[in-house]
């Protein structure tokens, strides 16, 4: 009978420093978040990419490459195999024949989120978890919050006081314990921090835990399967802790080792920030393997707000190893863009996959992306969790009755 889960062990990517998966760990010892690591060997030997196909259409048809060990641990709302569709009218306007998105928004609770709330959860309550906390600046809080409640443990959830509203009403409907602060999500995290030292509760904040990384590493799995298990050339990322992008090198890298993929290249990764908080960015043109603090940083695209990341070393690297690159985006652009894919297309994507679109024609401009490549741009939520991106402007009042002129 084949394992439900080929979990081998958790490995420091720093130091090397090796951990049992059936117990609870936070960090290495040494400060580096952990990465899940699997007997590929026994994988490949029991499971085939043709079998994978004819499962359900959900994240947990990889569940062999997944640290569940037992299926009844699973918590799920049905998450995942989002919609993976080429953007032609879009494509054209900026001259990029072969752009396709990757819509994380048509998902449980409506961002890419969901996804590392589900393994994560799952994970936690294998390991006899009944309290955990987080720092977040809304839709991870949100996703936690509610798998949480499903799976029958407290979350406790620390976001600015300027993190969108609807975030909040997530977590205050499935029961969460919100609190919210005057600062950012660093000055959150500290708040979680002491309640970890003080109480105990289990750490859920990003890359403190090594699991919700292995939902996130989804997204790759399920972009190269919906690819026809090819890769693109070019993958755009909005990134702020940067699980996402973390989690599809890792997939991309698993899916090569198993023989799953037989591109030899790798897709190019592009880290995609605001320019009011761009610390990777910032740190890539110095050709750095970490980034420095971004002081004062403030976006409209809030999810990736983030001035300093914990696995800042594990994005650039990425980078690095695809000859990928990272780029910042202007607020105006943010917002301009995410008008231009729903007139042109019909997606409402959030600032943070607009920002990866405007990346994505910029690039293009620069010569860096060529007119033919393949490009999948991400888009990590749904469009109306932020109604406060959108202006409505000369929009007319009229009267019962009155007649509608149409200048056709």
């Amino acid at each position: 009978m084949n394992n439900y889960s080929y979990i081998s062990h958790l490995e420091c990517p720093k130091c090397g420093e090796i951990y049992k998966g059936d117990h609870i760990y936070q960090l290495c010892k040494c400060g580096s978040p952990l990465l899940v690591r699997y007997d590929l060997e026994k994988v490949k030997e029991n499971v085939s990419r043709e079998e994978i196909a004819n499962r359900t259409n959900s994240l947990w048809r990889y569940h062999e490459l997944l640290p569940i060990q037992q299926q009844k641990n699973v918590v799920t709302l049905g998450e995942g195999m989002t919609p993976f569709e080429k953007l032609p009218f879009l494509g054209a306007e900026f001259g990029l024949n072969n752009l396709y998105i990757k819509d994380e928004g048509v998902i449980p609770t409506g961002s890419f989120k969901t996804r590392g709330a589900s393994v994560g959860i799952s994970k936690a309550k294998e390991l006899g978890v009944n309290h955990l906390a987080m720092p977040t600046n809304g839709n991870a809080g949100a996703a936690w919050a509610l798998y949480a409640a499903k799976a029958d443990i407290k979350a406790t959830i620390v976001m600015p006081l300027d993190a969108p509203q609807i975030t909040r009403k997530e977590v205050y409907i499935a029961g969460g314990n919100l609190h919210l602060i005057d600062g950012l999500i660093s000055d959150a995290g500290k708040v979680v921090s002491s309640l970890v030292q003080n109480y105990g509760v289990y750490d859920a904040s990003t890359l403190k835990e090594p699991y919700r990384i292995e939902g996130k590493k989804t997204m790759g799995y399920e972009i190269v399967e919906q690819f026809g298990w090819k890769v693109p050339d070019v993958i755009l990322y909005p990134t702020g802790g940067g699980v996402g992008i973390i989690g599809i090198y890792k997939a991309l890298l698993e899916l090569q080792q198993l023989g799953w993929i037989e591109d030899k290249k790798l897709p190019r990764l592009v880290a995609v920030q605001a320019e009011g908080c761009a610390p990777i960015v910032e740190a890539w043109n110095k050709g750095e393997m970490e980034s420095k603090f971004f002081e004062n940083s403030t976006t409209c695209a809030f999810g990736i707000n983030v001035p300093k990341a914990i696995g800042d070393f594990l994005v650039l690297k990425g980078i690095y190893d695809t000859e990928g690159c990272a780029i910042a985006i202007s607020e105006e652009e943010i917002l301009r863009t995410q008008k231009l894919i729903a007139s042109l297309e019909g997606n409402f994507v959030c600032p943070e996959g607009a920002a990866t679109f405007a990346a994505a024609r910029i690039l293009h401009e620069q010569g860096w992306i060529d007119a033919n490549e393949h490009v999948v741009c991400l888009n990590t939520g749904f469009g109306l969790k932020y109604p406060e991106t959108v202006v409505i402007e000369g929009v007319e009042t009229i009267k019962p009755g009155q007649e509608i002129l149409l200048n056709i």
